[in-house]
């Protein structure tokens, strides 16, 4: 095992060598990615909504990998008053007391400084050793959920919070509450643990309950925890004595329950695709449906003053009318988009969006990236390119949609194809469209009428096709767990040459120069050699935040759609030789 360790260092070394030295020799043209092996993060807009905390005037909203601030004293019309910079992952959880935000995103309990709202900032961070999930702060302590456990974490410095107890559960920690001397962890597979924090530095379990279904969340209040239980719903478990927790109610909810609150003699329950729900709890051991609310996955909800705040996903940040429990109406919202594909051209980044159809951000300043104009496509955007005029829109299951975007302020439908099946993926070179159809693999549309495109050629891949580009004669389809290189010469006649496997979802691909530019699912960035059409290879990865499913690459910038992270702008670094030290410089 000695030898095979030294072996593999001696290799390691003689590879990173070799890189460094690539650029300097005649004929070699790495890209800059290539060459840097790393990215930096320079600007970053929208992504999916999953936390929310209401106090006062103002929501403190997960967006993506920011902390947004909104001013809800007008529930119609909730008005953006300030946000933090992106964080290295997707907000999971937010509480707040008093001059603080206490964020989890995965890694890290982050501390943001919120006295003045309109400039949200970090002071302070704790590490977590799992995955930070959900928070909740009472007194000078933080308790935080990490999958393995929980972690009782000592905020009285809010610019150094330390770590001063822990337990770990048997099952995956997902959600707490705490009262009075107790933290009821919802266990995910092993239900409702009960945890003893008088002593802050020695939390001990005193009772448990299995609770049916897989508790992702718990709150309490008055002598009952009440358990989000993802598909069994919600459970009412009595746990006055603490030791002895018993189920004494439930309710099957529609949905997938993730999150609950409850107000007065009312439970508002996230319920996944189901939304909202509306529990009468007067009666504990008899909960019974009142209201409810669809909206697109309800991930986490807060109620306050006869609203509730409902994190949407893709859908951002609904709010909810709840003063009739039993009529719940929405009456305001603030809208993000999940980035699903992406194209840059000039001074505007083009992205499906989901549900949201093609919006346009003006990239000037990649810093400060803004939204300019959209047009809602009639099915789900999953991927875009840009010719002339015109972006051509992978619509899902509404085919391919041609749009005129001559206006960038006003883009507008002239032209659509209905693919065979779900149009994912969009390629545009000379008067064709190459569009990835994920059941029915490549299609070629000839789009030199753009109000009247028509296919004239196929290729069905081996997976499915959820991405393409195309660049000197070839594409290249982003095909399940490989990325496929199609000959489209004669594009009438398609043919495969060549192949990469990758070990993770492929879902987007953009190629520039001899590189291709691949997304993964959850595993972020990939560049891969395609020099050689027959016989690609990667040379760099680099890891995003969330989701990744769209990239477009524009000079020196990586601009990457990330479902749960926004937009993300990426600027490669660069690796360079100076004598035996390899330094890196922007």
């Amino acid at each position: 095992m000695k030898t095979r360790g030294f072996l593999f260092v001696i290799l390691r070394f003689m590879f990173m060598l070799c890189m460094a030295l690539l650029p300097l020799l005649p004929g070699s043209a790495l890209p800059t990615a290539a060459q840097g092996q790393n990215a930096e993060l320079v600007g970053q807009i929208g992504g999916s909504t999953n936390a929310v905390a209401v106090v006062g005037r103002y929501a403190y909203v997960g967006v993506g990998p920011r902390l947004v601030v909104l001013d809800v004293r007008n529930p119609a019309s909730p008005r953006v008053v300030g946000q933090t910079g992106p964080l290295p992952k997707v907000v999971a959880g937010v509480a707040v007391l008093g001059s603080y935000a206490y964020v989890t995103d995965g890694d890290k309990l982050r501390v943001i400084d919120v006295s003045n709202p309109a400039s949200p900032r970090e002071v302070g961070a704790y590490d977590a050793p799992g995955l930070a999930g959900d928070v909740v702060v009472s007194g000078s302590y933080a308790y935080v959920t990490d999958g393995d456990g929980l972690r009782v974490v000592d905020i009285s410095n809010p610019a150094s919070p330390q770590e001063v107890g822990a337990y770990n559960t048997p099952g995956g920690a997902a959600g707490v509450a705490v009262s009075g001397s107790y933290a009821y962890v919802a266990d995910w597979d092993k239900g409702l643990r009960v945890v003893d924090v008088s002593d802050p530095t020695s939390p001990r379990e005193v009772g448990a309950y299995d609770t049916r279904g897989l508790a992702r969340d718990v709150v309490v209040s008055d002598s009952y925890a009440y358990v989000a239980a993802d598909i069994s719903g919600l459970r009412v478990v009595d746990v006055s004595i603490p030791a002895f927790p018993r189920e004494v109610g439930a309710y099957n909810t529609p949905g997938e329950a993730s999150n609950v609150v409850v107000s007065g003699d009312y439970a508002y329950v996230a319920d996944g695709e189901a939304g909202l729900r509306v529990i009468d709890v007067s009666s504990p051991a008899a909960p019974q449906e009142v209201g409810a609310y669809e909206t697109w996955d309800a991930r986490d909800v807060a109620v306050s003053g006869g609203y509730a705040y409902v994190a949407a996903d893709f859908l951002g940040l609904r709010v909810i009318d709840v003063s009739s429990p039993a009529a719940p109406q929405e009456v305001g919202a603030y809208d993000t988009e999940a980035a699903r594909g992406v194209v840059v051209s000039g001074n505007y980044a083009y992205v499906a969006a989901l549900n949201a159809g093609l919006q346009v951000v003006d990239v000037s300043n990649p810093a400060s990236p803004r939204k300019v104009g959209a047009y809602d496509t009639p099915g789900l955007a999953q991927g875009v390119a840009v010719s002339g005029d015109y972006a051509y829109v992978a619509d899902g299951s509404a085919g391919l949609r041609v749009i005129d975007i001559s206006d960038p302020t006003s883009p507008r439908e002239v032209g659509a194809y209905d693919t065979p099946g779900k149009a994912t993926g969009v390629a545009v070179s000379g008067d064709y469209a190459y569009v990835a159809d994920e059941d029915a693999g490549l299609r070629v549309i000839d789009v030199s009428d753009p109000t009247s495109p028509q296919e004239v050629g196929a290729y069905d891949t081996p997976g499915y096709a959820l991405g393409v580009a195309v660049s000197g004669g070839y594409a290249y389809v982003a095909d399940g767990d490989s990325l496929r290189v199609v000959d489209v010469s004669d594009p009438t006649s398609p043919q495969e040459v060549g192949a990469y496997n990758i070990p993770a979802p492929v879902l987007g691909v953009v190629v520039s120069g001899d590189y291709a530019y691949v997304a993964l699912a959850y595993a972020g960035l990939r560049v891969v050699d395609v020099s050689n059409p027959a016989s690609p290879r990667e040379v760099v990865a680099y890891d995003t935040p969330g989701y990744v499913s769209g990239v477009a690459i524009s000079g020196n910038y990586a601009y990457v759609a990330d479902d749960y992270g926004g937009l993300a702008i990426l600027r490669f670094l660069l690796i360079r030789l100076y004598l035996p030290v390899i330094l890196r410089a922007p």
